[in-house]
């Protein structure tokens, strides 16, 4: 009991420190090649921090279980958007761009809704899985040009101070182009270091944290299925939590959003498409009536609440946050329901 209790008190200090040295290498690296915080948080934060699912993901599918994959996958996809984006502008309101509405919102959308479609029989196919390892890599194309072609004109929407500033230290980096191109080197490979150390601790920190809890709630009679829909679940979203926080906590919006967006399309194009392609799926009705289900009308309601926040302030505020984790509580509920029926 006391070295499950000294595992989740220590991979609590872990955590939070690695999501700051990881969000501080991933944001290191964005300025050194001016490269935008959206796409760092789609790719590196999102893909990174989903790392904890693809792996217990593909060991189910050739375990010979590969609805867990399932399963993970789109729980992971609420917990992202309901507790882990809710919680996050709950502390710490985010600024919408005009690309996420119009761009990103809508092809997580799309991709939702092509997931829900492959599942219409109950089945996935290794086509299937074929099929969303090809869109995976059409869309992270397609996210790397379109964010390249766009650089940072999307923040032409903040305040003009920030603009001037920035504007400003553009002029000095050229001007100072010869110390620039000497100091490069070592800060490219400080922030690499960062980014690489940040991310293997965070998922760390995160297995003994869940590890811990296991434990604990096994002593306390608390079910395995109960502890795998809760604690299990929570624990696994733990990597995007904490990076989303501390990216938000330090002004990088673009990133926080960024690291839902791109984890939610990579647990659904990469991680189930990985599972499929190992061994085909026979979904639980369940999964179809509920999970399924509560992942499309979660998604749509982010779309709506982010449409809304652009038209009015820009800002995704603290009321769409409290929404979203009413929703968490409400789906949670729902699944202790299921279970005790």
């Amino acid at each position: 009991m006391w070295l499950a209790a000294l595992a989740i008190l220590i991979g609590l200090a872990i955590l939070v420190w690695s999501a700051d040295v990881f969000i501080d290498g991933a944001t290191a690296l964005a300025k050194r090649f001016s490269v935008p915080s959206f796409l760092i948080g789609v790719l590196i934060l999102g893909i990174g921090t989903s790392a904890p699912e693809m792996v217990v993901s593909v060991l189910a599918a050739i375990e010979g279980s590969p609805e867990l994959a399932l399963g993970n996958a789109y729980g992971s996809n609420i917990i992202n958007i309901a507790l882990v984006l809710g919680a996050t502008v709950l502390i710490s309101p985010i600024i919408i761009r005009r690309g996420i509405v119009k761009r990103d919102l809508p092809l997580l959308l799309l991709i939702t809704i092509i997931a829900a479609w492959q599942l219409r029989d109950g089945t996935l196919s290794q086509a299937d899985g074929i099929v969303l390892l090809i869109l995976l890599v059409a869309v992270l194309g397609l996210q790397i040009i379109m964010s390249i072609r766009e650089g940072y004109h999307e923040h032409e929407d903040d305040i003009v101070v920030a603009n001037a500033d920035s504007a400003h230290s553009n002029n000095l980096e050229h001007l100072n182009n010869s110390e620039s191109l000497e100091k490069l080197e070592p800060s490219v490979t400080r922030g690499l270091v960062s980014l690489i150390i940040g991310m293997l601790m965070l998922v760390a920190s995160s297995r003994a944290i869940v590890w811990g809890a296991v434990e604990l709630a096994t002593l306390w009679g608390l079910s395995e299925l109960i502890i795998g829909l809760t604690i299990v679940a929570v624990g696994t979203s733990l990597p995007e939590l904490v990076s989303s926080l501390s990216a938000a906590r330090k002004g990088e919006h673009d990133m926080a959003l960024g690291n839902i967006i791109g984890s939610n399309i990579f647990n659904t194009l990469a991680v189930v498409g990985l599972a499929t392609v190992i061994a085909p799926i026979a979904a639980d009705p369940v999964i179809l009536s509920r999970d399924v289900m509560a992942m499309g009308v979660l998604t749509i309601l982010l779309v709506t609440l982010c449409v809304f926040a652009f038209k009015t302030k820009r800002q995704f505020g603290r009321t769409s946050g409290a929404t979203l984790v009413l929703f968490f509580m409400g789906y949670t509920a729902w699944l202790i329901q299921s279970v005790s029926m």
